[in-house]
């Protein structure tokens, strides 16, 4: 869980725009501009990509451990790790296209593959979450195409609230879900061994 909390909170360094002054508009101006050439500020948001890239990677197998034992929850353990390899790109790449759209598709699949396997309260707030991530993502390609440019720094920014909620509200699930042992709790049941 800490590696995933340390993901969480490096994926979202966004919100220093509001405290550094980038001269970018948070309304216009999607969140991944942050960290082109030329922008104040972009290696501190490039940093911040590495440091939640390498912690949802490393992520992966403890959660592969913690989730219960079914392909679709290895689907989204793995996917979590899949994004940690694709914001280390996004890193190296600022701005690649090809880069943000398999970001994007990549997490598509780890919220689509939560609704295979969360029982239905946590599923339909995953599917609530994969509905907000898909029109968002619509929104910004439409809204950020040239002769448009209004909102999508908006919706880029909506997606990102949606994206860390949902890796957070995932983080929560599979320490508290039924069948799962925290650490700690292993450790106790190891030491209470004879």
């Amino acid at each position: 869980m800490t590696l995933i909390s340390v993901g969480v909170l490096a994926y979202s360094s966004w919100l220093l725009e509001f405290v550094l002054s980038t001269g970018l508009s948070p309304v216009d101006t999607p969140v991944w501009r942050l960290t082109v050439g030329g922008q104040p500020y972009r290696e501190v948001f490039r940093i911040a990509q590495v440091v939640a890239g390498t912690a949802f990677v490393l992520s992966g197998p403890p959660l592969v451990r913690l989730a219960p034992v079914h392909w679709t929850a290895r689907l989204t353990a793995a996917s979590v790790a899949l994004l940690g390899v694709l914001v280390l790109a996004e890193a190296i790449f600022p701005g690649n296209a090809g880069v943000l759209l398999v970001t994007n598709l990549a997490f598509v699949l780890g919220t689509g593959s939560l609704l295979l396997w969360w029982p239905s309260g946590w599923r339909a707030f995953a599917a609530t979450g994969l509905v907000l991530i898909v029109l968002t993502w619509v929104g910004v390609l439409v809204l950020d195409s040239p002769g448009v440019g209004h909102f999508g720094g908006l919706l880029s920014r909506i997606q990102m609230i949606v994206r860390v909620v949902l890796l957070a509200a995932g983080g929560c699930y599979v320490i508290r879900a039924p069948g799962t042992m925290s650490v700690s709790a292993r450790v106790r049941a190891l030491r209470a061994r004879p």
